[in-house]
Formats: C-alpha cells, sequence, structure tokens
C-alpha cells in the first residue's frame, strides 16, 4: 500500500497542476535572482496612473477627492460607493436617498418633501453613517438650515432644497438614477504586458513576494512541514482530505503570472488575477496578434487544451501561481487560407509590440 500510495501522489501533483516544472511553489527571495516582474501594478481608472499595490487604495480616494473640483456630484457618487466597504449598508442608504428624491419628484408641491430632518432616526441610521453622502446632498441643491420647532423654542437642522433645484427635476431624476448605478471605483489590475525572445528559460519564473498571500518565511515553513507530514499522513488521506487540500492551494495566490509561447519561439508574458477565467487569457493574446480574427488554441505544459468557452478560473487550472502556454493556430482554419491561395503574416504579433521585444534573463 505504501509503494501504492507513492505512485498515486505524483499522479494527483500533476492534475492539481503542483509537480510541473514551469510552477513556482514558493516566493523567491527578492534581489537574488533577476524577477520575471517587478510586483504586482494597478492602473488607476480616474488618471491612468500605475500603482503599486499598497499604492492603489490611497491615489484612487486621492483621485476621487480631486474630482470635487470639477465634478462634485460625480465625486460624491463614487465616495459613497468607494469608501464605504459595507456594500449592504451602501445600498441601504442609497434607496434611502433615492426614496427622498423620487418624494420630491412625485410631490413638486409639498413643501415637506424638500425638507430632510437631520436628526430622523433614518437618517441617522442610514445616511448620515455614509461617507460622501453629506457631499451628495449638498452637490445636488440641498443646504443645510435650521428651522424652528414647532411649539418650541429651539431650532433643528435639515436639509432643504434650493428653489433653483427645484426648478429642474430632470436634474435630480438624473442624479438619482446615476447614485443607483454607481459602483465602487476599483484599479485595474495592470497586465503589464511584455514581449521576450525565444529562451530556453522560458519556463522558469522568479516571483516577486506580491504574488503570494504568505510571506516568503510562511511558504517556506509551510513546505517544511507539508514535506514531513506526507510520509506519516500517506496512508491516511482520503479523498475528502485531497479536496480540502487542493482547495487550500488553491486559495493560496492572488495572482498568477502567464507567458504564451508563440508558433515563432516568442514569448508573451501578462500578468493576471488567479481567479480570472481562461476567457481573461484569450483576450489578452488576442490583443496582441497581427491577425486577431484568426481563430488559434491556447495548451497547458500537461497537453490539455484549454476552452476559451469553459467557465474556469487559472487556480482551477492549476496555473498559478505561474504557467507556461502554447500557442496554436486553428489547423482546419490555415489550410483554408492555403487553399484559397493566401498567406498568413509572417509575424504574428503586431508591429508595435515588436519594437518592445526584450531578452529574458
Amino acid at each position: 500500500m505504501r509503494n501504492q500510495v507513492k505512485k498515486e501522489l505524483p499522479a494527483e501533483a500533476t492534475v492539481s497542476g503542483s509537480s510541473r516544472t514551469d510552477m513556482v511553489s514558493e516566493p523567491k527571495e527578492e534581489g537574488s535572482t533577476p524577477l520575471a516582474v517587478p510586483g504586482v501594478y494597478f492602473t488607476c481608472p480616474l488618471t491612468g496612473d500605475v500603482l503599486r499595490k499598497d499604492q492603489r487604495d490611497t491615489r484612487i480616494k486621492e483621485a476621487i477627492l480631486s474630482h470635487f473640483s470639477t465634478d462634485p456630484v460625480a465625486a460624491s457618487i463614487m465616495k459613497i460607493h468607494t469608501f464605504n466597504k459595507d456594500r449592504d449598508r451602501v445600498k441601504l442608504g442609497v434607496d434611502t436617498i433615492a426614496k427622498y428624491l423620487d418624494n420630491i419628484h412625485l410631490h413638486p408641491e409639498e413643501e415637506k418633501y424638500r425638507k430632510i430632518k437631520l436628526q430622523n432616526k433614518v437618517f441617522q441610521e442610514r445616511i448620515n453613517c455614509l461617507e460622501g453622502a453629506h457631499e451628495f446632498f449638498e452637490a445636488i441643491g440641498f443646504q443645510k438650515t435650521l428651522l424652528p420647532v414647532p411649539d418650541q423654542e429651539v431650532s433643528e437642522e435639515f436639509y432643504v432644497l434650493s428653489e433653483a433645484a427645484l426648478a429642474q427635476p430632470e436634474s435630480l431624476e438624473r442624479h438619482k438614477e446615476q447614485l443607483l448605478s454607481g459602483e465602487p471605483v476599483r484599479a485595474a489590475l495592470n497586465r503589464q504586458r511584455r514581449v521576450f525572445r525565444p529562451s530556453p528559460m522560458a519556463s522558469q519564473f522568479d516571483l516577486p513576494s506580491d504574488f503570494f498571500n504568505l510571506s516568503a518565511e510562511e511558504a517556506k515553513r509551510e513546505q517544511k512541514l507539508r514535506s514531513e507530514a506526507v510520509e506519516r499522513l500517506s496512508m491516511l488521506r482520503t479523498k475528502a482530505m485531497r479536496e480540502k487540500e487542493e482547495q487550500r492551494e488553491m486559495r493560496k495566490y492572488t495572482y498568477t503570472l502567464l507567458r504564451v509561447r508563440l508558433p515563432d519561439g516568442c514569448l508573451l508574458q501578462g500578468t493576471f488575477y488567479a481567479r480570472e477565467r481562461v476567457a481573461a487569457l484569450y483576450s489578452f493574446v488576442r490583443e496582441a496578434l497581427q491577425n486577431d480574427w484568426l481563430p488559434f488554441e491556447l495548451l497547458a505544459s500537461c497537453g490539455q487544451k484549454l476552452s476559451e468557452d469553459e467557465n474556469l478560473a487559472f487556480n482551477e487550472c492549476g496555473l498559478v501561481p505561474s504557467a507556461l502556454l502554447t500557442f496554436s493556430w486553428d489547423m482546419a482554419v490555415l489550410e483554408d487560407i492555403k487553399a484559397a491561395g493566401a498567406k498568413p503574416d509572417s509575424s504574428i504579433l503586431k508591429p508595435e509590440l515588436l519594437l518592445t521585444i526584450e531578452k529574458l534573463s
């Protein structure tokens, strides 16, 4: 039984992708060898700036705040949806604000709907707690005003809609729709697309710590503990235990670095989320092709064909934290092109990408 288990373990590792030569099992110490990529970077959708992972939240907040000087309504909506992390609370608050604006739209002659008491329990619990909510009210035409309380010698603070804003009901309706359809501003993962000349080092990946949820020290310690436990557990591992371990492996990585070897030997490299779908890689490759209309296939190192239509994530295919894939044209289509007397371009990649080609070190 022990010998049988030893035979099965490498087979299981091959299925899960853990034994591939193009996969890194633990983070490399930065500075020891050239890294395949300097780190994980993002692009701010508002400014276009490329940001390090530790910069993205701060810089996006700064970009939103600077947007108040040009479009306070849009900026306040972005602030509501981005600065507040509790999505259920945001939805409740946004729906409540929309209800206030609906009442004004449906009852323009009713003065009571133009006033919102700030100490009202609903306002306090659903809206006052949201960053950006006050800026939104002020941006669409509400003004803070102290109004006397009937039969009392005190005043309370209200938001009162200005006459100018009331005279433009279509604007209020548009602002309400903008608020309801708003989404958090998120930095987009920068693919860091690079093109390399053919290289025998194509399957070697030295990754920075950004690619690992564990620190380098933690990953090494876990690797050591796992090695020590393999022999002890090999006789006892059940299918449920193996599935649980595979799930844990899938969650270990947030990003993956993928290289695609083209028919001419050149390499196309990009950074992806580990949970992105295979279709994202197909789109990335297609954007780089001279003939982007021609169908093609991508094969994993084990020979597995990756289908663009399958709804599989990279970590479900064992393509984390790095992998080398092989590109091939659809042979049936190439035969049709040849039969028609035409030839596909000798250059696979777009000319502007070939100008950036590098040596893989």
